[in-house]
């Protein structure tokens, strides 16, 4: 294993690499999870990672992250990386300020800001145990937003919620990510999520995980992002 943490702003080059992944495999119990995987990421793209239940497109988003460190292979990825995972994870037991704050370390001002940009304006006292789920993903969305990450990894952010939730939350990420110009790498194994939000959809195969495809894409709902030029 060798993640290379970088401040990934060392070129002039049009849409220089914010991600590089070159994967030997990883192997949990000696069961191979995911094979040789090569795949790179440009600054202001938004890639969709898709692919069946349980092939490991979650597994991928935690090496890249730095969570799971036991594969084999080269991962370069920014220090400002924020992720966003399947569930909210928040502080309960610390109020919607805080739960900004703290893992952040960003001002009172910029806080309340961004719950006013997550339509959560005025709330800050409160806890999270006083909103509803989707109010939850809409502060998990303005915790990762708050750090101005030069990369956001999102883990399936839309599961579990109702459809018209859903076409909310979608809509929310897509203006903090034009607003931010942020680079996104997002797993889903909704293929139209990928096709609404995404400017690439990279597709995995296996076992073990592979790319077996990779394309543009015209994303339906708003600037999702193309890479910068």
């Amino acid at each position: 294993m060798l993640r290379v943490v970088s401040d990934s702003g060392g070129s002039d080059a049009p849409a220089p690499r914010v991600l590089t992944v070159s994967l030997g495999g990883l192997a949990y119990d000696g069961t191979p999870v995911l094979g040789g995987i090569d795949l790179t990421v440009a600054r202001g793209e938004t890639v969709a990672l898709v692919g069946p239940s349980g092939i490991g497109k979650s597994t991928l988003l935690r090496c890249i992250a730095g969570i799971e460190t036991r594969y084999r292979g080269l991962i370069e990825a920014p220090r400002e990386t924020a992720v966003i995972f399947q569930e909210p994870t928040l502080l309960p037991w610390r109020d919607l300020v805080a739960n900004l704050r703290v893992p952040t370390g960003i001002s009172q001002t910029r806080a309340e800001e961004m719950l006013e940009a997550v339509g959560l304006p005025g709330r800050g006292a409160e806890f999270p145990g006083q909103l509803s789920l989707g109010q939850q993903r809409r502060l998990a969305l303005a915790r990762a937003f708050a750090m101005r990450p030069k990369l956001l990894l999102m883990d399936e952010p839309f599961v579990s919620l109702d459809p018209e939730l859903v076409e909310g939350m979608m809509g929310l990420f897509v203006r903090l990510r034009r607003d931010a110009g942020t680079t996104t790498l997002l797993v889903t194994h909704v293929e139209q999520e990928a096709e609404r939000l995404a400017s690439r959809i990279v597709g995995l195969g296996g076992p073990p995980a592979r790319v077996v495809s990779d394309r543009p894409n015209r994303p339906s709902l708003g600037d999702a992002g193309a890479a910068l030029r």
